[in-house]
């Protein structure tokens, strides 16, 4: 089928649904037997997580090879749009899961505790001497151990100038696909990635100062636990987003995407604006504010 066919591809028969099934089973499944403190916990899911893998190179290719022998049309073009679409809403959503646990105990739940509001004033008298409403928190030192924070100038703000200029590389080398000039399409890409790689870098760099120096750990309390929540799931998409836009580079120096069809680049290039953004409200929240 070309791809001005009038006509809606439909995908032949694949193995690649069921095996993503077996693979995140055993994954979730050996995560439940970590829990339970069982030895071979790790073993299973190493094989998932290896299923995955194997199952996600398998089915983007695939795709790959469907859309440059011309398989798809502008209707499937669309329904790839609208899938991504409702992608990064979901992804939305999982942060701003973390994002109101992270409001609702600073602005509401540490107060009542500390004594403010009809709660409070019955409640904290039945925590401990010398509680005091105040953010960070958590709890008596001999709990968590006191702890120090991470303030917003520093890595914080370095990586937040890394982020911002790693959209205004992705868009460049979008600039270029439009314009067919492959060569300043590749480099911005490569730009792109390398700032990602480094952000990860400083991250880590970053938590592992916290454990070692500034004892704030995910034990430490709330503060601790949505601080790793959620620096932690970004530094995960970022890693994604990476990996994505490594793939697009490989695949724009073999000459895939024209400029009048390229969603799978834009698709990655729409993750990566979302990366930056969510990075955003975190260097306010989390380390400004």
């Amino acid at each position: 089928m070309s791809a001005t066919h009038p006509g809606y591809y439909i995908p032949h028969d694949t193995r690649w649904p069921i095996m993503g099934s077996i693979g995140l089973f055993a994954l979730l499944g050996g995560f439940a037997m970590l829990l339970n403190g069982s030895s071979s916990a790790p073993v299973v899911m190493i094989i998932g997580t290896l299923i995955l893998v194997v199952m996600i190179i398998g089915w983007f290719g695939t795709v790959i090879k469907e859309s440059e022998s011309g398989f798809y049309n502008d209707q499937v073009d669309i329904s790839f749009r609208h899938g991504m679409i409702w992608f990064i809403f979901s992804e939305v959503l999982f942060f701003a899961a973390f994002f109101g646990a992270l409001f609702y105990a600073r602005i509401y739940s540490v107060p009542w505790l500390g004594g403010e509001g009809s709660v409070g004033a019955t409640t904290g008298p039945l925590l401990w001497p010398g509680f005091e409403g105040i953010w960070p928190t958590n709890g008596p030192a001999e709990i968590g151990g006191a702890f120090g924070t991470i303030p917003a100038v520093g890595i914080p703000l370095l990586n937040t100038i890394i982020l911002i200029t790693s959209g205004a590389t992705v868009t460049l080398a979008h600039w270029a696909l439009k314009k067919n000039q492959r060569k300043p399409l590749c480099w911005w890409l490569l730009a792109t990635v390398l700032l990602g790689l480094v952000f990860l870098y400083f991250q880590g760099v970053e938590f592992a100062h916290a454990y070692n120096d500034l004892n704030l750990t995910l034990e430490s309390g709330i503060y601790g636990s949505t601080f790793f929540m959620l620096t932690g799931f970004h530094g995960l998409h970022v890693t994604i987003g990476a990996i994505m836009l490594l793939v697009m580079l490989l695949r724009a120096m073999r000459g895939h995407f024209t400029p009048e069809r390229h969603f799978a680049f834009e698709a990655a290039a729409w993750y990566w604006h979302f990366v930056d953004v969510v990075w955003i409200g975190l260097f306010i929240f989390v380390y400004w504010f």
